[in-house]
């Protein structure tokens, strides 16, 4: 029903889902399912289109017309949850039942259950959770790097989180793949399923872990996320750059927006306030005067600041300036870990307040 869908809405142009139903709905009538099924994958097709032309508009006829080749199966409307089982409906007083594990049933029990998604592999379930955000006393400042997460509260606490072995995981998965010699297109997309798989499961724990690490932190400190709005970094490392092909399988292999968007939605779940700054000089300016700083030629990332007159180790820098643009300023004067705001805010999470919406 969804290939049918996008193959529609591409022949005819459609934009929005009202479109998109207005359309289709009579002809998903030939699939002898419930009613239910029809909107779901009229949301599911809507979704891929919008993304399609997202595509089109960056990448131009380079981008692939979307099709759906792994079943899944999606419901808001006429599933149940009773006692243990998930109750779907197939045809009219014809249901089948789904046994949930404890953990399952203790994650969902006090919520309402929205919407389903049963795939080959296993059951996902959508719930509504009320949550009141907090008034943050302060934030923590977190800088991304292809090998570690560093992060600067406004206690002055420096924390580092070791990525090298997500690092190391790619690197072994990518080598394993490059020995695959064999003139087979069928094998290949086996072969690189399976390893493809391997290194989601093995980085995304590693992410995992350390994004609940830094929200559990927050929560406890009652500090607010401060994080970088990264965009356009794919096109740092194309093809035809200058750059080595190992160098830019490394880099673009880098894991940023998904150790983001574990933090983002562990954050809403506590409440926590997360707000972005500009990228643009967070590494290069020093952060405590904010002038231009030159790193040592030692492959150390470690930088001085002429005007100060200190080194200072890269990352931890970084880590402090975007705390800095989220309403925190370092003090060049007093012992270590002192902190001011920042001239006109009478409070250290001005920006946190402004980009609540977001």
């Amino acid at each position: 029903m969804v290939n049918d869908c996008i193959r529609i809405g591409l022949k005819e142009n459609l934009t929005s889902m009202k479109s998109l139903s207005v359309k289709v709905y009579r002809q998903l009538s030939a699939y002898d399912v419930p009613t239910c099924y029809r909107l779901t994958a009229i949301s599911r097709a809507a979704g891929i289109l919008r993304n399609y032309r997202k595509e089109l508009k960056k990448r131009g006829r380079s981008a692939k017309v979307p099709y759906v080749t792994r079943p899944s199966l999606t419901d808001c409307y006429g599933f149940r949850v009773v006692h243990r089982l998930v109750r779907l409906p197939i045809r009219n007083g014809e249901y089948a039942f789904i046994v949930l594990n404890d953990h399952t049933l203790c994650t969902i029990s006090g919520h309402t259950p929205r919407s389903l998604t049963l795939t080959a592999n296993g059951l996902s379930i959508s719930y509504s959770k009320e949550i009141a955000e907090i008034d943050p006393v302060g934030s923590i400042g977190i800088d991304r790097n292809l090998d570690n997460v560093t992060t600067a509260d406004s206690n002055g606490n420096i924390l580092r989180h070791d990525l090298s072995r997500a690092t190391e995981i790619r690197a072994r998965c990518r080598e394993t793949k490059s020995h695959f010699k064999r003139n087979d297109a069928r094998v290949r997309r086996v072969l690189y399923g399976k390893y493809g798989r391997i290194q989601r499961n093995r980085v995304g724990w590693i992410l995992h872990n350390v994004s609940a690490s830094i929200v559990r932190r927050a929560k406890e400190k009652r500090f607010g996320i401060v994080m970088e709005n990264i965009r356009g970094i794919r096109r740092l490392y194309r093809k035809g750059n200058g750059q080595g092909n190992e160098y830019r399988s490394r880099l673009n292999s880098w894991s940023f927006y998904e150790l983001q968007r574990q933090i983002e939605y562990k954050a809403k779940c506590e409440g926590i306030p997360v707000a972005f700054v500009a990228a643009r000089g967070t590494s290069a300016n020093c952060s405590i005067c904010g002038s231009k700083t030159t790193e040592y030629p030692n492959g150390r990332r470690t930088l001085y600041c002429p005007r100060c007159d200190i080194s200072i180790d890269r990352d931890v820098n970084a880590a402090r300036n975007i705390l800095a643009k989220g309403g925190v300023r370092f003090t060049p004067d007093g012992p270590p870990g002192t902190t001011e705001a920042m001239k006109g805010n009478e409070t250290t999470t001005p920006i946190l307040r402004a980009m609540a919406g977001r």
